[in-house]
């Protein structure tokens, strides 16, 4: 046997030129064949309808729009409310906004005069033991600042009137919540 030494080969110009005129026409068929419908839902030729390919613009279209009406669902949530509560004289009262983890609400809160004890807490949704984290205790007559919930639940204030006169508190709320009321 004799081992061969392997040719080299030479292309000419002409054939260079026919090679590459070739990969340019491979090319725009692909393209307008398979990436244009696929990726644009433009099919002028109809073969990426009959080939399915269309189909994965419209997936993509659907996907879009989730986020979309999303951002409109919170627009509406984050609406500002002012809400008036009124606290008995010697007695208390707890007022919540039901809220999902990591939602977020700004307040404000001032009495018509008298100070109150308060505290600012919350409890996760679904628990009977009776737990609850506090966010903040104090007696003021009036506070300002946010929270973001940390678990899912009920979150809001205890407001506790020592006085021998109801207290009127004005609430003012925005933020992110689902319900929110007297408990």
């Amino acid at each position: 046997m004799q081992n061969k030494a392997p040719q080299a080969i030479t292309l000419s110009n002409t054939t260079l030129i026919k090679y590459t005129l070739f990969s340019v026409i491979f090319a725009a068929i692909i393209l307008t064949a398979v990436i244009l419908p696929a990726e644009y839902n433009i099919d002028p030729t109809g073969v990426g309808h009959k080939l399915g390919l269309t189909v994965f613009n419209k997936v993509k279209s659907e996907t879009d729009l989730v986020p979309t009406s999303q951002k409109g669902t919170e627009k509406l949530k984050n609406s500002s409310e002012v809400i008036e509560v009124i606290v008995p004289a010697g007695r208390g009262v707890e007022y919540k906004f039901i809220m999902e983890q990591y939602q977020k609400l700004t307040y404000e809160w001032i009495t018509d005069g008298a100070p109150l004890y308060f505290d600012l807490h919350g409890e996760p949704k679904g628990d009977k033991s009776g737990y609850f984290e506090s966010y903040t205790i104090a007696t003021l007559t009036e506070v300002k600042g946010s929270f973001t919930a940390p678990f899912a639940g009920s979150h809001g204030w205890y407001w506790k009137n020592i006085t021998d006169a109801p207290v009127t508190v004005q609430l003012i709320v925005k933020g992110e919540y689902l319900t929110h009321g007297l408990k």
